[in-house]
């Protein structure tokens, strides 16, 4: 089964950029992938998804600023976020949709004020 494995992630200041990976231990060729996140005393919302296809889709609350991508060949995952605020503040969880359900272990992003 694959296994996923994200990093990035860490502390940043309101304004500024980080950009996520997602590393699958597997090929992600046939695979939906979609980046989630959970804020602290939230429940886990979704964030973006790129599909075997390439076509990209946001949740609408992003206005624009996320960016996700896929390199099939590097079987990775990315999200590109810009102009971070506050309120992105949670734990960022990478999930493969294929031939079975995986999820990662996620990684903390912090957005100071």
């Amino acid at each position: 089964q694959v296994q996923l494995v994200e990093s990035g992630g860490g502390l940043v200041q309101a304004g500024g950029s980080l950009r996520l990976s997602c590393a699958a231990s597997g090929s992600i060729l046939a695979a939906t992938m979609g980046w989630y996140r959970q804020a602290p005393g939230k429940g886990r919302e979704w964030v973006a998804k790129i599909t075997r296809g390439g076509s990209t889709m946001y949740a609408a609350s992003l206005k624009g600023r996320f960016t996700i991508s896929r390199d099939n060949a590097k079987n990775t995952v990315y999200l590109q976020m810009n102009s971070l605020e506050p309120e992105d503040t949670a734990v960022y969880y990478c999930r493969y949709s294929g031939y079975a359900d995986v999820w990662g272990q996620g990684t903390q992003v912090t957005v100071s004020s």
